[in-house]
């Protein structure tokens, strides 16, 4: 009885031990080769992996470059019919958006008419070519990237809105590029908010 209650004990002990030793093993090599990507994605200005609003109808003058619109929110919305539409980031009216897809086809006449009103934004604010990732949503609703071409054409709008001369802008789109993952996954993209966190030092 005695024996079995000692080995008992013994295995136990090992056992938490491993599993503590495991842990800390984990987290140290974690630290040691990955340590960005192991302390998170949350920076003082946000988070890197999450899509978040930079514009305010207020107080917003182009001096920031603005990522996809987000999914589902008061954008286009219609309580009455229980229609959820597709938030846009560009006019929130001080709402968040929620990750979730908006089942809106491409037959639908609540999609067309969001894309027409984001154009017409877009226009407003001094692009006067959005791209499609500019005026639809992606996949999650708060894709936190956008493609080289996304941001080209914002130079302008920025370049008014900041005094920086468009080939700074430029510079700093290019310098802020990343590459496809290996050199052929995906395609090149530009996180939003690393771009004005850049862009912030220059003004």
């Amino acid at each position: 009885m005695l024996l079995n209650l000692r080995r008992a004990l013994v295995y136990s002990l090992v056992a938490i031990a491993f599993t503590f030793a495991y842990a800390y093993a984990g987290t140290g090599l974690a630290q040691l080769a990955f340590k960005s990507k192991a302390d998170g994605s949350v920076t003082a200005n946000g988070s890197t992996l999450i899509g978040q609003n930079w514009y305010n109808p207020k107080t917003f003058h182009g001096q920031f470059f603005l990522g996809h619109p987000d999914d589902m929110g008061p954008y286009a919305a219609n309580a009455k019919e229980d229609i959820s539409g597709g938030d846009n980031p560009l006019v929130a009216n001080g709402n968040s958006g929620e990750s979730a897809a908006t089942n809106l086809g491409p037959l639908s006449g609540v999609l067309v008419d969001n894309t027409r009103e984001l154009v017409a934004i877009w226009k407003k604010l001094g692009v006067d070519h959005p791209t499609p990732d500019l005026v639809t949503t992606s996949g999650s609703g708060y894709d936190p990237d956008i493609a080289p071409q996304d941001a080209l054409v914002q130079i302008p709008m920025v370049s008014k809105a900041t005094g920086l001369s468009p080939a700074v802008l430029l510079e700093l789109v290019n310098r802020e590029t990343h590459d496809a993952q290996f050199g052929f996954l995906g395609s090149s993209y530009i996180d939003v908010l690393q771009l004005n966190v850049a862009l912030s030092k220059l003004e």
